[in-house]
């Protein structure tokens, strides 16, 4: 899930899909110059998407050039060597589709899908973007100022805001802390030449994984990607994967005064990545505490106390150290009185064992989200690529189901103690009344 549509979602909460249903067909496998290529044949509806994945992404990125992924992403779809920004879209509004790009923490995105009948077109159109953007040197000043316009907005709505400064609090100065859309003093560094250094750079076979799902004939698929990309030179990325010191887990509170209507708290901790072995546990652990209605700090902070209008939590897998965030959405008034009871809340699950039943129901939650984010190509071929780039394997999902089905309640308790150990808070909203 996007940084950026967190505070859009804040009644969401991030599932693994499954990636396959019992009779689809999926292919894999790696042209010689080393992109990656999955492909998944189903025909629930007559549509595909396509999701090319590139290893380029706030990870990469340094205070000097946070924002530089998705900006460069931005100009891309501005045009190609071919056609204009306007052209694109209207090429793919014509087969009954889109197409858009953006740059996340792990990974950029072009993204794309169409009524599956034009799946050789809408595959053409992913590669003329990825192997032929324009970059035009008048469209970095004009989507520099419309990037800047889009952090002011987010600066101005409180729940955005209130996540962007608690990970820079949590992750300090790890990129993990960086705003993927960048800062002004940030976007104000990006010319036409770091743009086009930055893909040049990323832009290389080795970093690519493109994945298809949909109604689509498997070979013929594979023979069109083949044919599409296989001229791309095999240069390989090098010096790129630099490693970062790991963030240290040390408690902090901050409180920042930005008028509004109500106060944001936030509240949580470093967490492990995708493929530690506790992911399941503190999956299941988010979900006791923030998964729907039947959550915890829903039932007791906002049903029974009336102490939130919102309530729920969110555990963001990434490759490196994730983010466990319980967030209440509450009045300036009762901010003192839920913070409180927050902190009271994350105290009663590292001390108390989840009963049975409530453990039950946050596995059959947790588990039924993954079966409903499984519906759509759309979302099918991006987990397929982001499994790819997270190099976690193949068989990721199933592990990750049986992960989940068999975490007990001493192993959520164990994950709070050890991920909650030393809460960060953050609290953005009006000075409160006296």
């Amino acid at each position: 899930m996007s940084r950026r549509l967190l505070a859009a979602a804040v009644l969401l909460a991030l599932a693994v899909p499954a990636l396959a249903q019992p009779g689809d067909e999926v292919r894999r496998t790696r042209l010689a110059n080393g992109l990656g290529v999955i492909v998944r044949r189903s025909d629930v509806s007559p549509v595909v998407a396509v999701s090319l994945l590139v290893r380029m992404g706030t990870r990469w990125e340094t205070p000097e050039t946070a924002g530089l992924s998705n900006f460069v992403h931005a100009v891309m779809v501005k045009g190609t060597a071919r056609r204009s920004g306007a052209d694109l879209a209207e090429a793919v509004a014509a087969l009954g589709g889109k197409i858009s790009a953006s740059g996340e923490a792990d990974y950029s995105e072009i993204r794309a899908s169409a009524l599956s009948r034009f799946w050789r077109e809408l595959l053409g159109l992913t590669a003329e973007l990825a192997l032929e953007p324009k970059l035009a040197r008048e469209e970095v000043e004009r989507e520099r100022d419309f990037v800047l316009s889009r952090v002011q907005r987010r600066r101005d709505n409180a729940p955005a805001r209130a996540f962007d400064e608690f990970y820079a609090l949590l992750y300090g100065p790890h990129p993990y802390g960086l705003p993927t859309l960048g800062t002004p003093p940030s976007l104000a560094r990006f010319d036409h030449a770091s743009v086009v250094e930055r893909y040049r750079a990323f832009y290389r076979p080795d970093r690519l994984v493109l994945a298809v799902s949909g109604q689509v004939p498997v070979d013929e698929v594979l023979g069109e990607i083949q044919r599409l990309f296989s001229a791309m030179p095999a240069e390989h990325s090098k010096g790129l994967d630099r490693p970062h010191p790991a963030p240290a887990p040390v408690s902090r509170r901050r409180v920042i005064e930005q008028a509004a209507q109500q106060t944001q708290i936030l509240v949580g901790g470093l967490a492990p990545p995708l493929d530690h072995p506790d992911h399941a546990a503190v999956k299941v652990l988010s979900t006791v505490l923030g998964g729907g209605m039947a959550g915890r700090l829903f039932v007791e902070l906002r049903d029974k106390r009336a102490l939130a209008y919102t309530a729920t939590s969110f555990y963001e897998p990434v490759k490196e150290p994730g983010a466990l965030v319980l967030y209440l959405g509450t009045t300036p008034q009762t901010a003192a009185q839920a913070e409180q009871a927050l902190l009271d809340e994350v105290a009663r699950v590292k001390r108390d064992p989840v009963p049975a039943a409530e453990l039950a129901r946050a596995k059959r939650y947790l588990l039924g989200r993954y079966a409903m984010d499984r519906r759509t190509s759309e979302r099918l071929a991006w987990y397929l690529a982001f499994y790819d780039v997270e190099a976690v394997g193949a068989d990721y999902p199933e592990r990750y189901r049986a992960a989940v089905e068999a975490v007990t309640a001493a192993d959520v308790q164990r994950a709070a103690q050890t991920y909650l150990a030393a809460p960060v808070t953050l609290l953005l909203g009006p000075r409160p009344p006296r």
